[in-house]
């Protein structure tokens, strides 16, 4: 349908400036904050996680392969020191301001450690997948 000026297929015109408005909007979702949310970094919608830490082959709405990715123990080794310090600094103030029994501070300290292990390892590795994400969109340098 051709019946603007100069010749310009105005329903493709349309049609187009919808699609890059549509882009537009895509390309404003944060993978990050989408990663720690534990959804699709692409489009901030679909679930990241078919399991406790199993990563789905592709999102169920926008259809993003990630079968590719592959985040190893890196995010397990930033919630092991995270866990770890929050929890070897709250024992040591525990000790240095009531001096407790070593049982005492054990009871604190395990279960802060696996909640804060348990709790964070999703949102870690959702993070870690968003950033891969981000570099491959952006044309990062592939890391060997």
């Amino acid at each position: 349908m051709i019946d603007g000026p100069k010749g310009i297929d105005l329903q493709l015109a349309r049609d187009e400036q919808s699609r890059a408005s549509f882009l537009d909007g895509v390309g404003r979702i944060n993978p990050i904050r989408a990663g720690l949310l534990c959804r699709c970094p692409a489009c901030g919608e679909g679930k990241l996680f078919a399991g406790f830490l199993k990563v789905v082959d592709r999102c169920a709405v926008c259809g993003t392969d990630f079968t590719g990715l592959n985040t190893g123990d890196g995010a397990s080794v930033f919630i092991m020191q995270i866990s770890g310090g929050i929890s070897a600094f709250l024992a040591l103030g525990l000790q240095i301001a009531f001096a407790p029994p070593l049982w005492v501070l054990m009871i604190v300290a395990v279960p802060l450690v696996l909640a804060l292990s348990f709790g964070l390892m999703r949102p870690g590795k959702g993070l870690m997948i968003a950033l891969q994400i981000r570099d491959r969109n952006h044309g990062a340098a592939p890391h060997v």
